[in-house]
């Protein structure tokens, strides 16, 4: 797919030739060298706007036979001062959605031209590969296809004079970031007769397989046998086993300073017996976003290979309605012996994710961030671009945050004060817990009801209910699933593993 090369063959018949422009750009080396072959004209075309420096433009010349070269495609950057590693990514996106849609089918991109005073080859090099990767995917559908066949690119020849170790290791990262996003992606946009619990334990099997990592599927009995009551009374109502999925990725020879990722793995919820309404069912194959996130993650973790241990706990059913269903005003005991009294079957997310936290507990998690696309009430919060996040330990959160500020997928975060807490344990007269103490504060509720499991453990919560999917085309990809957050808990790992290294 990326070949590095070492000089820029400008007389060889090529398709496309990439190159960076900024908005007051420096005609210099090869830049000078290529406006020269062009007779002066991309001066010209600079000056009469043709070719636009401005933030994300694309603008496309043909170059008629003075090159080897058929089209050049300029990729505006803004200002050189201003430019950062998300606004580099999203500008290549467009660029490769431009070339998917001219059908061509190699290209080369002038690594050099892209380089600032902020951002160096790697990170150039990081950019392309992610960018190249989310901005290609294409969401499967199940319409016959057309006769025409598809064109799309199969190699991108990568110029640059910069240390050639620095441009393979940037490329490598990025294609395993954007990878791995795809694979949360494709999870995502499956429906949900074609990925039940049971499917999704393939899914991660698969990715245990290939990278070599341990792994477990708890099935109905085991989690009898260990308590997980909140989980069961979730699939009560399901003809679909419940799953417990577990992959467990060894960073460091021992099994110390675990970091857990856990995944909410719902495959279909129409609400149970609080019924979600006509419109509010439809998407809901999607709410197995957390799980989606947590093994494109793991994939990314097995690619790369940080010096991290990682835990992944991904419980997984539907929530469906039956005679055996759970109800309102159920009593429910998790696997941690806390006693849960239902106030919504809609609230079932966090009841699976409350026995998965226990069980990360139980797999040595030194570290918990969940992730979840978990309520509503974070959509009215924040929209549909912020991640909501909770945390009760304000260190842990710090390094939560600086991965996703490396990653630009923006998370905020939400008020974790007592009164909240006491919500939770005081709102059942019967209980220790309520599941749903109200629609005041919805998205906190839940992530106060998740910290009760945390307890000590430092513990980072994840509400992605707005992110976890697109009603539009964008810069990186298709309307439809995101894999959010993928790059950010991959990044976590690499960071914890390099600081870890540092001390």
């Amino acid at each position: 797919m990326f070949q590095i090369i070492h000089e820029l063959p400008l007389n060889e018949q090529q398709d496309a030739l990439i190159i960076g422009v900024f908005d007051q750009p420096k005609f210099e080396g090869f830049t000078k060298e290529l406006n020269d072959i062009m007779e002066n004209q991309l001066i010209d075309l600079l000056r009469e706007g043709d070719i636009k420096g401005k933030k994300k433009a694309i603008s496309k010349i043909h170059t008629l036979g003075k090159l080897g070269y058929k089209r050049i495609y300029f990729v505006g950057l803004g200002k050189e001062k201003d430019i950062k590693f998300p606004v580099l990514r999203d500008a290549l996106g467009r660029l490769f959605k431009a070339i998917n849609e001219d059908r061509l089918t190699s290209i080369t991109i002038a690594l050099d031209t892209f380089i600032s005073d902020s951002l160096d080859a790697m990170e150039v090099a990081h950019a392309i590969g992610e960018s190249f990767s989310l901005a290609t995917y294409k969401v499967d559908t199940y319409k016959r296809k057309p006769n025409m066949p598809e064109k799309e690119v199969e190699t991108v020849f990568v110029y640059s004079g910069e240390e050639q170790e620095d441009v393979k290791a940037g490329l490598i990262v990025g294609r395993a970031h954007g990878e791995g996003t795809n694979t949360a992606r494709g999870l995502v946009n499956l429906p949900g007769n074609m990925l039940t619990a049971t499917d999704l334990a393939q899914q991660a099997i698969a990715i245990a397989k290939k990278y070599g990592m341990e792994y477990e599927i708890l099935e109905k009995e085991d989690m009898e046998k260990l308590g997980m009551g909140a989980l069961l009374a979730v699939n009560k109502g399901s003809v679909e086993p419940p799953k417990m999925i577990v992959l467990k990725y060894r960073g460091t020879d021992k099994w110390e300073d675990v970091l857990a990722l856990v995944g909410k793995g719902i495959t279909y919820d129409t609400g149970g017996y609080s019924l979600k309404t006509r419109e509010g069912m439809v998407g809901m194959k999607t709410d197995m976003g957390g799980a989606a996130s947590v093994l494109g993650a793991m994939q990314v973790i097995g690619e790369l290979k940080p010096e991290q241990n990682v835990v992944a706990v991904i419980p997984s059913t539907d929530n469906m309605i039956s005679g055996n269903a759970f109800k309102p005003d159920d009593v429910i005991t998790s696997m941690s012996g806390k006693t849960i009294e239902v106030f919504n079957t809609d609230a079932e997310g966090r009841l699976a994710l409350c026995d998965a936290i226990t069980y990360a507990k139980h797999h040595g998690a030194n570290y918990i961030v969940d992730i979840a696309t978990l309520t509503g009430g974070v959509i009215i919060a924040l929209g549909d671009c912020t991640t909501g996040a909770m945390t009760n330990h304000e260190e842990f959160f710090e390094e939560v945050l600086e991965s996703s500020h490396e990653t630009g997928e923006p998370i905020w975060l939400l008020p974790y004060f007592e009164v909240y807490k006491e919500k939770v344990r005081n709102h059942s007269k019967l209980a220790d817990l309520s599941n749903s103490p109200g629609r005041e504060a919805h998205a906190i509720m839940a992530g106060a009801f998740l910290g009760e499991f945390a307890e000590d453990t430092p513990w980072v919560h994840l509400d992605i209910a707005g992110t976890a999917t697109s009603k539009n085309d964008h810069d990186l990809g298709p309307a439809g699933a995101t894999g959010v957050m993928v790059r950010t808990l991959a990044t976590l790992a690499e960071r914890m593993g390099e600081n870890r290294e540092k001390q």
